[in-house]
């Protein structure tokens, strides 16, 4: 090219702002670097999310004498990258602090528990509770619940009890899909969102999890998904029944959420407070 252009070699390097050295030496590929890079395609490929520190970490007992540094060089030379996964963006609801509901279906609290079954296969547990009543509204166990999972458990429960005014639950995936956050615009029901890192503003199922882990899980050892469902739904019916909660009164919650129900029916017509009604009347979790 310099003798086509007519132009002297210093000329012309200076023009393209390379070194003369450089020019009568072009730089030439080791072997020793062509096998190197030639690894590092073959691992790039079978492991496409490793990065080079990785790539190195795997090629250091075939190249001991080569550092980060080199394969970092021959691994941009090559193109390589590892594709950063872009964070799907959510719908944000309204987040409010933890506040004491006043009546039955009030605000339902819901959240996740993981256990796993004998053979290591993970299982999570969807619970969800009234904040009132402290009763078990629904209890969901099963390999993986997603959104929509969510939305049939909740219409399940209303059949039996109505729907909620609002229903309080973390940031989950589950509970920031297009599909719970449409079920509840079209049931007119407010969605309540803790602040990420805030587990006690949602603490009435913070507590229920607690012990539902405490007196069932960790107590008993499930094979299969059936046995796990069984022993499950039959400890739900025995705290919503049979065991007292310390902080209605020493009541099951069933029993303590059919009173609160009576009492509001009688409520228009003059009558005296009974020594029972008393404790009708939900504690905080400060007390």
């Amino acid at each position: 090219m310099v003798q086509e252009r007519h132009l002297s070699e210093r000329r012309a390097c200076r023009l393209v702002g390379l070194s003369r050295d450089a020019y009568r030496h072009p730089p030439t590929v080791s072997q020793e670097n062509q096998l190197l890079s030639e690894r590092i395609k073959a691992v790039a490929l079978v492991r496409r999310r490793f990065g080079y520190r990785r790539v190195h970490d795997v090629l250091r007992a075939d190249f001991p004498g080569v550092n980060h540094k080199r394969v970092y060089r021959l691994y941009k030379a090559a193109d390589l990258a590892v594709r950063k996964r872009k964070k799907a963006k959510r719908p944000l609801g309204q987040r409010t602090p933890l506040t004491a509901a006043n009546t039955v279906n009030a605000v339902w609290s819901m959240d996740f528990v993981s256990d796993s079954l004998c053979n290591a296969r993970r299982i999570k547990c969807l619970a969800v509770a009234d904040d009132f009543s402290h009763e078990c509204v629904q209890m969901a166990v099963d390999f993986g619940i997603g959104g929509q999972y969510v939305t049939r458990l909740l219409d399940q429960a209303a059949q039996f009890r109505g729907y909620p005014k609002a229903v309080r639950t973390d940031n989950g995936p589950e509970f920031t899909s297009r599909a719970f956050l449409g079920w509840c615009e079209s049931h007119k029901i407010q969605h309540i969102l803790i602040e990420p890192g805030r587990p006690m503003q949602n603490g009435y199922i913070e507590s229920f999890n607690g012990k539902f882990r405490d007196e069932c899980l960790n107590e008993h050892w499930f094979e299969t998904l059936p046995q796990a469902r069984e022993v499950i739904r039959a400890w739900v019916q025995d705290y919503n029944e049979v065991r007292p909660h310390s902080s209605i009164g020493r009541v099951p919650p069933r029993r303590f959420a059919r009173l609160h129900r009576q009492q509001a029916g009688h409520a228009g017509s003059p009558q005296t407070q009974t020594p029972n009604e008393a404790t009708l009347q939900p504690r905080t979790l400060s007390e």
